[in-house]
Parts: C-alpha cells; structure tokens; sequence
C-alpha cells in the first residue's frame, strides 16, 4: 500500500468521524453534548485539512504516489 493511499484512507477516516460528530450534534437535545460533539467536529475538520496538505505536499514530492 502506497503512502497516497494511507493517506486517502485515513482522510476517509477522519472525514466519517467528523459528519458522525456532526450528525450527533443535530440529535441530541443535551446542549453541553451538542457543543461537545460541535467542538468535536470541528477539530476533526482542521485535521482533515492538516492530512490533505501533507497528501499535496507527498504527491508534489513523489509524483508516483498521486492519486488517480
């Protein structure tokens, strides 16, 4: 398994994690909840962009592991 898909599966990982923290979040009616799995959701979001970045910057670097 190549680093560029490593690296595609765990953005798929972490991208799952955050739409269920955000779908959490719409359910419950528990306000400190609610605001956990928001803060939650966004953490996840700023670590999906800190994974695509590094995905560029790989796939710049080494053109072989660009995914197609």
């Amino acid at each position: 398994m190549t680093v560029g898909t490593q690296l595609q599966q765990a953005i798929a990982g972490v991208q799952s994690a955050a739409a269920s923290m955000k779908t959490f979040a719409i359910e419950t009616q528990d306000q400190q909840a609610k605001q956990t799995f928001q803060n939650l959701a966004q953490t996840l979001d700023g670590a999906v962009q800190t994974l695509k970045d590094r995905q560029n910057y790989v796939e710049k670097q080494e053109p072989q592991y660009k995914q197609k």
